[in-house]
């Protein structure tokens, strides 16, 4: 009986330290601390977009339509409520340029990059001196065959 108790309680622990070196073969490996990355580049990329958007782009655009405030004073009045429309504007401005980036990056950046790898990969290569040994070899038991 006691065997059997023992049998079964580490069972549990060797499942949960098996557990944590499969998380920890997953989180290391390389494409999560990539991912991370990734995710941080590209929020601090959004926070650049977010700035160059709201200081550069809008108020150039507010100098050219009406209102003091430039596109921060776009506003409809509906029943004493305001409504925003410039700063929807400005978000849609910055997703633009984001959508933008990302599509000149990955499509045609990454595209090219992704199809000079599989033109790479579809050249053959040069056969070494030991397959073409073997074919030299293949060929004269072919022609002895035949005579």
């Amino acid at each position: 009986m006691a065997s059997r108790k023992k049998a079964t309680v580490i069972a549990p622990v060797q499942h949960a330290f098996s557990l944590m070196e499969e998380f920890k073969a997953f989180a290391f490996k390389g494409h999560v601390i990539d991912l991370a990355v990734g995710v941080m580049i590209g929020a601090a990329f959004g926070r650049i977009v977010e700035s160059l958007v709201k200081h550069i782009f809008m108020p150039l655009i507010g100098t050219i339509m009406p209102g003091e405030e430039g596109y921060l004073g776009w506003k409809w009045i509906i029943n004493g409520k305001e409504v925003p429309y410039g700063l929807f504007l400005g978000e849609v401005v910055n997703f633009s340029i984001v959508a933008v980036v990302l599509f000149i990056f990955i499509v045609k950046f990454l595209g090219w990059v992704m199809t000079a790898r599989k033109q790479e990969v579809v050249k053959p290569l040069p056969p070494t001196k030991e397959e073409e040994l073997l074919m030299e070899i293949r060929d004269l038991l072919k022609a002895r065959a035949a005579n």
